[in-house]
């Protein structure tokens, strides 16, 4: 398991293994270490593999990501030479532990989630080799923000606001519970018709977005349409913060957004994008982020580039499903 003192390695290997499928390699810092020794650490059992020198080759995670979904990671070293079986050897392990997770659930079966670069051959093999199969295409765009952009107003009988908050005694802030309940359900019954939906619970999807650095509560938004003259939910949206690029300004990154069935045509969507375009601009960050599958039916990215959205690089998801034994 990694400490501390290992980040700056596996900086290192996840910059390598970019450089790899992109051809040139920059990471978030901040992400990867939260997820091996910080926040994000506690739902993910990780093994290094290290050299007779002392050197981290490999680093293998398994993310207990909900019930009955299991997130993997690997990242090689590209110019160790045992690439290959050290490879298969993590990645087994990564199966053996994702059914322990799954048992611990309890769950009948688990599926392994695996997110690699289009151009990572590598990668594609050992999971080819592992049984795994190719499930979908992500875009992962990225749209400028001018400093003071403006957006229109949305659609007459639309509203878009933050989730509200409570002031506490000691003068910090709560986000109502009511509101993040209400974005989850939002997201929930959105994506019911969607490729490989399935439900998570809200304490899941809350703790999973609150292990992100980027994390803010102010950062969530709720759609609200006038429906027999009261204004319901109809669609939410959650952001991040982007660390700093190499001209120095952060940016914002769209995590979720959700129009529910009887809020859509009435502009929604856009009116959630424009919300978060115009609140980058406000913070003073250059760009706003966000990643689309592109098998989808919806034609989602067709919306993102008709409002500036640009592909800056292409993930496939890669999964098998693993039966997880009874307890004795």
């Amino acid at each position: 398991m990694p400490v501390p003192e290992d980040v700056d390695r596996l900086v290192e290997l996840c910059d390598a293994q970019r450089v790899v499928a992109r051809g040139s390699g920059s990471v978030d810092v901040d992400a990867i270490t939260a997820e091996s020794v910080g926040a994000g650490s506690w739902t993910r059992r990780q093994l290094v593999a290290i050299d007779p020198a002392g050197t981290i080759q490999a680093w293998a995670t398994v993310h207990d990501r909900a019930a009955g979904r299991t997130g993997v990671q690997l990242v090689v070293d590209p110019k160790a030479p045992d690439a290959n079986e050290l490879a298969a050897g993590l990645i087994a392990w990564q199966e053996q532990v994702a059914i322990e997770i799954g048992s611990e659930r309890p769950v009948e079966e688990t599926q392994l989630d695996a997110l690699i670069d289009v151009g990572d051959e590598p990668q594609r093999g050992w999971l080819a080799e592992a049984g795994y199969r190719k499930t979908r295409t992500y875009l992962n765009m990225k749209r400028p923000v001018d400093p003071g952009e403006q957006m229109p107003q949305p659609r007459a009988g639309v509203t878009v606001r933050r989730v509200g908050v409570h002031e506490l005694d000691d003068g910090t802030t709560m986000p109502v519970a009511a509101d993040l309940q209400a974005v989850h359900r939002m997201l929930e019954e959105s994506f019911e018709d969607h490729f490989n939906s399935y439900r998570e619970s809200f304490p899941e999807f809350a703790q999973r977005l609150r292990e992100d650095p980027g994390h803010r509560w102010d950062h969530w938004w709720l759609a609200l349409i006038e429906d027999d003259g009261e204004m319901v939910p109809g669609g939410a949206l959650v952001s991040s913060l982007l660390t700093a690029d190499d001209t120095g300004a952060e940016g914002s990154y769209i995590d979720y957004i959700g129009v529910h069935r009887r809020a859509r045509g009435k502009g929604v969507a856009k009116a959630l994008l424009r919300t978060v375009i115009a609140d980058a601009a406000e913070r003073g960050r250059n760009r706003v982020a966000l990643e689309v599958d592109a098998d989808s039916p919806t034609g989602a990215d067709g919306l993102y580039k008709s409002m500036g959205w640009k592909t800056a690089y292409v993930t496939e998801s890669w999964h098998k499903d693993v039966a997880v034994p009874a307890r004795d």
